[in-house]
């Protein structure tokens, strides 16, 4: 039993037969490729399982899985449209949050010799993903993937259009987009709390701005919570570290596919 929508397969099998035309015939069917690709995302099926259980070479599981990473990401909202999109829903505010999704990769020699992927804040390697999330905690939006050792501002940086873009929504629509402290005066769009200057405290209304921050703004973690939990492939890749970014965005068109939501 495949815990998805069938929909959802069909949806996924209608996509791949669509993209078989350019390239010709597979050794499976479009819906059967769909399930082997789904119960990769759902259950981080390894691909040897997945070859026994298809009759098919490794090889080619690797392929039917870039495939299906490929098609489901290309539907992905962009930046714009998931704005547009929670400008008609009416959404007060937006959240960003970055979370880094474990990979098991080996090391990789980066700047300074520093490992590339290694992420030293939460000691284990992996690659960094911004989430635009709805005020509930819906996720909107997913960005490329940044090496591990990147701070959250590097990679909202990366993005080129994204902070542009939530300064473009702050002036227009008067939207703010809530973070944390990992996006100090990154933006005037950004709100995140203030930080306790060296040697002194925070005054008590400074404190209650911290408070009322943090405690809205914390729902932004249920974004990175549904994507995580709903998909155990994003609990440890093992594919690529650079298709993290296509694989979390493959990931969040399934989650609005299964629950009906965009935003």
């Amino acid at each position: 039993m495949l815990d998805a929508d069938r929909g959802t397969v069909e949806f996924l099998a209608r996509l791949l037969a669509a993209h078989r035309h350019r390239l010709g015939t597979r050794a499976l069917g479009p819906f059967k490729q769909a399930v082997l690709i789904i119960r990769w995302f759902l259950n981080a099926t390894r691909p040897a399982q997945l070859a026994t259980d298809n009759a098919i070479g490794k090889s080619t599981v690797h392929t039917y899985l870039h495939e299906g990473i490929d098609v489901l990401a290309a539907r992905a909202p962009d930046l714009e449209q998931a704005l547009d999109q929670a400008q008609q829903a009416g959404v007060g505010h937006l959240n960003l949050d970055g979370t880094v999704v474990r990979t098991d990769r080996v090391r990789t020699p980066g700047p300074n010799r520093a490992d590339l992927w290694w992420s030293g804040k939460h000691k284990h390697h992996g690659g960094n993903i911004q989430v635009l999330s709805a005020p509930d905690g819906w996720p909107l939006w997913t960005s490329g993937v940044r090496p591990g050792r990147e701070h959250d501002t590097t990679c909202a940086k990366a993005e080129a259009d994204l902070l542009p873009a939530l300064d473009k929504a702050a002036a227009e629509d008067e939207w703010l987009t809530l973070t944390d402290l990992g996006y100090e005066n990154l933006s005037p769009a950004l709100r995140h709390p203030v930080k306790k200057p060296a040697g002194q405290e925070l005054t008590d209304e400074q404190k209650a701005y911290n408070q009322l921050i943090r405690g809205v703004h914390g729902v932004a973690e249920r974004a990175n919570s549904l994507l995580k939990t709903t998909f155990k492939a994003l609990r440890r890749v093992s594919l690529d570290p650079w298709r993290i970014g296509a694989i979390t965005r493959a990931a969040l068109v399934l989650l609005q596919l299964e629950h009906g939501r965009t935003t």
